[in-house]
């Protein structure tokens, strides 16, 4: 593996520590795609660093749990946006 993929991969892990990123918003920070950082995450990490790879992973699986209820928060807010003009 390229020495950039793997800073890039322990990079992305650090950042979605510290902020409790989702993939989305960590592909956007660092203008790759989601599934670049799903697979530098869940294959290359676990290779490079192997307790770093567990802890995003694990702030990854809770993102993932909680998906369904942020989605249906961003669907209400934009109707009672709507309600109100």
């Amino acid at each position: 593996m390229k020495d950039y993929i793997e800073e890039r991969a322990v990079e992305i892990a650090y950042y979605i520590i510290e902020h409790k990123a989702t993939v989305r918003q960590t592909a956007k920070k660092f203008g790759v795609s989601k599934s670049t950082i799903h697979k530098d995450v869940t294959e290359r990490l676990i290779q490079i660093n192997p307790s770093l790879a567990s802890e995003a992973r694990k702030i990854l699986d809770l993102n993932k749990s909680e998906r369904h209820i942020r989605g249906g928060l961003a669907t209400r807010e934009k109707y009672l946006h709507l309600e109100h003009r």
